[in-house]
């Protein structure tokens, strides 16, 4: 109970009433208090401000925004004005709760994130997803093209005003709304013991869906939803499962799932990343990067090595998430998801007011609300001009009257002492009504022409028959609706955009990740599976072609050629290795640089030759020097056999440095360069050289004892003057499918102009020699030709292509050891074993 009146103060409350006051204490009940005061408050918060009302979609703040604005003549074709000033003129006239609750609405009515079809035309700082905005003095404020259909119309009695807060001024009580504003931007907010969280739409899909409703007043929610399958987010993303949708558009009540839009894509030609270009709705990338940043930390992520945000006003959101190597991105993405904001849940709850109430609407029903609205904001409209169009023609049609006895009329005027009586005369003279009296005597006498009597009879016709249109439109519910139906379809031809959304009714994975999630599951098993985080150690080849493209396949199966030959199908080296293995890559100038395979670009598993156009090239992948080149890529367990362009020959033992990135494996003299490197560590393996002369010489790889990595190599063929070695390789003495190729041409021709002669001869005709010797001819030149353009000798039969990978043929017929070659009708670049056996280095087995 309140504290009751003690009885000395009554005698002095009594004793004051002769004074200045008198005090009145009244006893109450603190329990009805309280509950009275609260069921108010609720009441306020209800209807007054956090929750919006069907019919436009708009809480009690915005719409006294728009509205107000609209007043100001804030339109998108004027000047943006502070806004301060907006945020000043709807607190002191129509919204009396401070100046934050109206600039925040403001605000979310600008930001293009927030909204599916912004209301207000912000220029300044209006915030970000991560950010707030700048503070109102700072910003300015127009109305948007879109805010223009929301209040259009207000002046023609279309919806009904109500007092302000102090009886000073009237406010709409709902705007005309041209589009369903509820539906296409949604809305979110919490009253006293209930919320409202509604998710935004396309507007093209809702209006077609009011459309059909307008037509079709008996359609039922399957039928809408063929028109509106689900949300449309400012911010795209994903939606998976579509189950949830549809609950919440039965019942009003419902979730979904959201999703970023995440691409897997190869930085740099080591580093693989996941590339995010939209997040789900109200998540913004710095949130993410924290969310990343902690799961990293509390060791429940793994794999990721660093995340930029490249997010810019030209390209839009670009989050980079690099991944470390060795982790399978597909599985890196699916920890992400569960534990970033990368995939969110957004949690329907249609509680909106009808008819003052608050209650829970499905799709159909938020519609049908919308559509009576709007065809109550026609129907008035309609009839408001219909009383205009009216009272215009009967003003027309007297003054036609007075027009056709002017000069009758005037004399009246002058005769009468007053205005009164001039009028009760043209009101008694010509049978017109005290308006039409009123409109004649107030008439200017330029109005009175020849010329002016024609334009009134012209608008008379077009006032009656505008008339009978609007009086058709009233008089039948079947062309209102019509008006209606037409009218949103303007607005969505003008306003409507693509779906930025994709609905997938349940979780779509690429085919690469649906084998590898297939290939998780036990046999017979039936349960899901993650996909395995780290890449496992398979088996597999590490190659590089002839146009310099580097890649790694994804199993270890037989490189056998089937079908029609492929872009990048000549193979320079090709190493048996594992995925997480390392191996070497030797440049020109006689480096070894170490190569992690697992960096190498994956191509996709296929029976035969895989097609390297998914590799990355060389000299993106390897760092080179200023004129060197990347000759092959090796093993680092086996000897090696090197030559040079100088004739020297180097067997190198595999003793390599531990703790560096690259070493010399020869020390190379001035202007010396490598020109092949093939692994040769078993005694059956011949040494081959070819030269510019077009001299062979083979030896026994017995014959070069193995040295030290610093060691400068053995004397390996003899050069005659102006001759070098354009082929140094491996060959297995006893492989019968051994072939050398040979391609001469000139020395004075510009590159590409002339193909040149090829032959091609089995590897046997060449005999033995011993090292350091000049060899034996391998080419007879023909008039005109001085030089072999290129040489190549290893297991057939032997491919050529061009320097872009494209395939070329050689002669089918093989010629003598030292005859001379057939005519090529296109050029050769390159030429490279058959890889039949999968054996990509002679030393190999």
């Amino acid at each position: 109970m309140a504290r009751s009146q003690s009885p000395s103060r009554a005698n002095a409350a009594s004793a004051a009433v002769d004074g200045d006051f008198t005090e009145n204490i009244i006893d109450i009940d603190v329990t009805s208090e309280m509950e009275g005061s609260f069921l108010e408050y609720a009441y306020s918060v209800i209807y007054s401000r956090a929750l919006p009302d069907a019919r436009d979609g708009l809480k009690p703040v915005q719409r006294r925004i728009l509205y107000m604005m609209s007043d100001m003549g804030l339109r998108p074709d004027r000047g943006h004005v502070k806004s301060a000033r907006v945020v000043g003129e709807v607190m002191g006239k129509l919204h009396p709760h401070g100046d934050a609750a109206i600039y925040d609405a403001m605000v979310r009515m600008a930001q293009d994130f927030s909204l599916r079809l912004p209301l207000i035309d912000g220029h300044g700082n209006f915030g970000s997803l991560d950010d707030g905005p700048a503070a109102p003095r700072y910003t300015e404020a127009r109305l948007a093209a879109a805010a223009l259909t929301m209040t259009d119309h207000l002046d023609e009695d279309v919806v009904d005003f109500v007092p302000n807060y102090d009886n000073q001024l009237t406010q709409p009580d709902v705007l005309p709304a041209a589009f369903p504003n509820l539906l296409v931007n949604g809305t979110t907010g919490i009253a006293v013991g209930m919320a409202t969280n509604m998710a935004p739409h396309n507007l093209v899909e809702v209006i077609a869906a009011a459309r059909h409703l307008i037509a079709n007043p008996d359609a039922t929610l399957e039928d809408i939803m063929r028109f509106v399958p689900g949300p449309d987010l400012p911010t795209g993303g994903r939606i998976v499962g579509l189950d949830g949708i549809r609950d919440a558009y039965a019942t009003g009540r419902g979730s979904f799932k959201t999703r970023a839009k995440v691409e897997v894509e190869q930085l740099t030609a080591r580093r693989t990343g996941l590339v995010v270009t939209e997040l789900p709705y109200m998540v913004g990338p710095e949130k993410v990067i924290e969310k990343i940043k902690d799961a990293v930390n509390a060791k429940k992520l793994s794999g990721i090595s660093d995340v930029l945000d490249l997010t810019d006003r030209k390209h839009g959101l670009r989050l980079v998430i690099e991944i470390k190597n060795g982790f399978n991105p597909n599985a890196v993405l699916q920890q992400l998801y569960r534990f970033t904001p990368m995939e969110d849940s957004f949690g329907i709850n249609n509680v909106t007011l009808v008819d003052g109430q608050p209650q829970t609407l499905g799709l159909l029903q938020l519609l049908q609300v919308y559509v009576d609205h709007r065809l109550s904001v026609v129907r008035r409209r309609t009839a408001f001009r219909l009383g205009k169009k009216k009272d215009r023609l009967h003003l027309v049609e007297g003054l036609l009257i007075a027009i056709v006895d002017i000069d009758e009329v005037i004399q009246i005027i002058r005769s009468s002492d007053e205005a009164s009586a001039a009028r009760e005369r043209l009101m008694s003279i010509y049978d017109l009504s005290e308006v039409q009296a009123n409109y004649i005597l107030e008439l200017r006498l330029r109005q009175l022409t020849k010329y002016s009597r024609i334009e009134l009879e012209k608008e008379q016709d077009e006032l009656r028959r505008e008339i009978a249109e609007l009086e058709a439109i009233l008089a039948s519910d079947v062309l209102l609706r019509e008006v209606v139906s037409g009218e949103l379809a303007e607005v969505a031809e003008k306003y409507g955009t693509p779906r930025r959304t994709v609905l997938l009714e349940s979780e779509a994975v690429s085919p690469t990740v649906a084998a590898a999630l297939a290939a998780a599951v036990p046999a017979g098993k039936g349960k899901a599976a993650a996909l395995p985080l780290e890449i496992p150690d398979d088996p597999c080849w590490a190659i590089l072609s002839a146009s310099g493209q580097i890649a790694r396949t994804s199993n270890q199966e037989p490189l056998v050629e089937s079908g029609p030959r492929s872009k990048h199908d000549v193979y320079r080296s090709v190493v048996k290795t594992t995925a997480r293995g390392e191996i070497g890559a030797v440049t020109s100038q006689g480096r070894m640089l170490r190569v992690q395979v697992m960096d190498m670009p994956a191509l996709p598993a296929v029976s035969g030759l895989p097609n390297l156009a998914g590799g990355v090239a060389a000299k993106d992948f390897i760092t080179l020097l200023k004129g060197e080149s990347l000759v092959a890529l090796v093993p680092l367990d086996t000897v090696l056999a090197i030559g040079t362009a100088q004739g020297v020959v180097k067997r190198v033992q595999p003793e390599y440095p531990l703790n560096r990135e690259d070493w010399e494996i020869i020390a190379l003299k001035d202007k010396d360069a490598v020109v092949g490197v093939d692994p040769a560590r078993d005694d059956d393996v011949d040494l081959v050289f070819v030269t510019r002369l077009a001299q062979l010489l083979r030896f026994s790889a017995s014959a070069v004892r193995p040295q030290g990595r610093t060691a400068g190599g053995m004397a390996g063929i003899k050069l005659a003057a102006g001759d070098a070695v354009i082929h140094f390789g491996a060959v297995r003495a006893n492989d019968p499918a051994a072939v050398v190729v040979t391609i001469a041409g000139s020395n004075g021709a510009l590159p590409g102009t002339a193909p040149g002669t090829a032959k091609v001869t089995p590897f046997d005709e060449y005999p033995a020699k011993g090292r350091a010797t000049g060899g034996v001819r391998a080419h007879r030149f023909l008039k005109g030709e001085d030089m072999l353009l290129l040489g190549w000798a290893g297991h057939g039969p032997a491919k050529a292509s061009s320097s872009a990978g494209v395939a070329r043929a050689l002669p089918q017929e093989h010629g003598r050891r030292d005859g001379s070659g057939v005519p090529l009708s296109q050029p050769v670049d390159a030429v490279g074993a058959s890889m039949a056996w999968g054996e990509g280095n002679a030393g190999e087995s």
